[in-house]
Parts: C-alpha cells; structure tokens; sequence
C-alpha cells in the first residue's frame, strides 16, 4: 500500500465517520422533536375537549399566569407548525445525508479493493 493510498484512505474513513456522527446527531434531534410533536398534540386535544369559558394558566418560571384560551391555542398551533418544518428539515437532512454515507462506504470500499489487489500482485 503507497503513502497516498493509505492518506486517501484515511481521509476517506474519516470522512465517513464525520457523516456518521451528524447522521447520529440528527436522529437524537428527530426522536427529540417526535416527542414535543407528540405532547404539544396532545394539548391541542385537550384545548378541543376544553369549555371555552375554562381557565388556561401558563408557566413562566416557577409562576403560573392566567392566560387567554385562544392565544394558547394560538401559541400551541404555531408551535405546531414550527416543529413539523423542522421535523421536515431533519428528516431531509438525515436521507440526504444516509446517501452520502452510503457512497462514501462504497468510495473506501473500491479503495480497500484496489490495495487488496495491488497487494496480491506485488506478492
């Protein structure tokens, strides 16, 4: 194996592990907004089943505000909204970024081949 076929094979490798790690990343973040996606849900049910004239607190620190029915509902919507896109953005991400690996793992693939086969012949 020559100098630069073990540098370009390094380069390779670590290339791969650098979209390994943000492909690890974006997971946790997509598991993560799958979970506020599901429990901001689960509020805008409750709004649904609730009274209009029922009493809406929201938490700012450790004090409980009263708040308008509609503007939390308001507020949950576009919390809604802003967690699909991102939801959107991730998921885009993560394909995008599965395609590199995948030729990046079939790019260091030919290039352990192609050492293999040069190292046969020189034996």
């Amino acid at each position: 194996m020559s100098a630069q076929q073990r540098k370009t094979l390094e380069t390779q490798t670590m290339a791969l592990q650098a979209l390994q790690s943000e492909l690890a990343t974006l997971v946790a973040s997509r598991q993560k907004l799958d979970s506020q996606l599901q429990e901001n849900e689960l509020v805008d049910q409750e709004f649904k089943t609730m009274d209009d004239s029922a009493r809406v607190y929201k938490m700012i620190g450790p004090v409980l505000v009263p708040q308008e029915k509609t503007e939390a509902e308001a507020n949950v919507e576009k919390r809604l909204e802003y967690i699909r896109s991102e939801t959107a953005r991730v998921e885009k991400r993560i394909e995008q970024l599965s395609k590199e690996q995948e030729q990046k793992s079939v790019e260091i693939f030919k290039l352990q081949m192609e050492i293999q086969g040069i190292n046969r012949a020189q034996s």
